[in-house]
Order: C-alpha cells, then structure tokens, then sequence
C-alpha cells in the first residue's frame, strides 16, 4: 500500500493538501526509512524523484532570474527560495547517498535476481552493473587470475557456503504503528505477539517490522 493511501485512510483532508507539500513529506519518509533499513527499499514509482528533480531545476532558475535584484523584498524572497531549495538538495543528496552505500555494500546481492534488482532505479542499475565489473576486473588483474577457473567466481555458492555478503535483516529498527495491528516478533527463546496501537513507537528485527511497514501498517522511524 503507498503511503498517500494511508495518510488518506487517517485524514479525509488530505487530498486537498497540495501535491509539492506531500512531495516533501514523501521524500522525507523515503529518506528516514532508507537510513533506517538495513536493505535496500524499492525505488519510489510513482513518480516523486522526477516532479522533486523539476521542482529544484525550477528552483534554480528563479534563484538566477532573482539574483542581483536590489529590491528588499526580493531579496528576502530570494533567500525564502533559497532555504527551501536547501533543504530539497539535502534531502536528495542524503537518500541516494543511503543507497548508493547499501548498494556498494551488497552490489552483487541486489544483481542476483530479478526481484532484487526491480528495487534500483535505472541509473542505480547501470551504477551497479558497472561497479561491479571494475571491481571484478580489479580482482582478476590483482589475484584472482592466478586461482584455479573454478575459484575464480565472486557469487559462488558450493559446499553450502554463499559468497555473497547479503544485508542483516534480523537489524533492530524502530517503526510508528499507524493503525492498531498485531505486532509479531521473533525473541532469542521465544516468539510472541501483541495487540500494537495507532501511534506506538515500537523496536523489532527488520525481519519482522518488513511486513507491517510493506502492508502500511506501520512506517520505519
């Protein structure tokens, strides 16, 4: 369930809040839960990062068209446009940043298979394909090329012993019920569950807040 139909179940109004304020709120969800999350998430599909990278480009422009203008007014128009403009870079430049290091971390993880790789962006995959392959070359032309064909494979996975560093998911993360759900969790002797209410804060393994969060039942903080 996208998080626009959660904030309509909870607020009826929320249609008439306009689409660069729920822009913001989106890509700020996406950038806290992107740092909170041990894997990589979904890139966002319905379009956010393409009407965010328009608002900036515009952004840019008036900040250009306005600038050298002695008028006070524009001026501190100027630097209105200018502290809002800010804070969208900030929030961009850190989310790719989040995931740029998950992908590094675990770039042949998030090739492995089709499911995975639906969670880049275009440009996520191309970065990943290509990084992967200057390291691959690296490691040949460094020591691998002196390994017997059979060891030579970064994802092998025989004797039951997987190459491929894959992220934690069973990470404490802390997530915001926002509707009253059973909450399950998994603990070191026993699993249990309770009844969670709207609003709760609550810390889980990523393993086991995955689903609510996947179902809106609850968002990561």
């Amino acid at each position: 369930m996208d998080i626009d139909d959660i904030l309509r179940e909870v607020d009826p109004s929320f249609d008439s809040v306009p689409q660069e304020t729920r822009d913001v709120q989106a890509l700020t969800r996406a950038w806290v839960a992107e740092r909170s999350a041990p894997e990589l998430l979904p890139w966002p599909a319905d379009g956010l990062f393409e009407r965010v990278n328009d608002k900036i480009k515009n952004q840019i422009e008036k900040v250009e068209e306005m600038t050298g203008d002695m008028d006070p007014k524009t001026n501190f128009a100027l630097i209105v446009i200018q502290t809002e403009l800010e804070r969208y870079r900030y929030l961009v430049r850190s989310y790719l940043r989040a995931r740029i290091a998950k992908i590094d971390k675990h770039t042949l993880h998030y090739l492995s298979t089709d499911a995975l790789r639906s969670r880049l962006s275009e440009l996520e995959l191309a970065y990943a394909t290509r990084h992967q392959a200057l390291l691959h070359n690296h490691y040949l032309s460094s020591f691998l090329a002196s390994f017997p064909a059979g060891l030579q494979n970064l994802n092998d996975s025989s004797g039951n012993i997987n190459m491929v560093d894959t992220p934690d998911l069973d990470t404490a993360v802390f997530v915001r019920l926002l509707r009253d759900t059973v909450v399950q969790g998994r603990g070191v002797h026993k699993d249990d569950e309770m009844e969670g209410t709207d609003g709760s804060i609550l810390i889980l393994r990523w393993s086991d807040a995955k689903g609510l969060c996947e179902r809106g039942d609850a968002e990561l903080v």
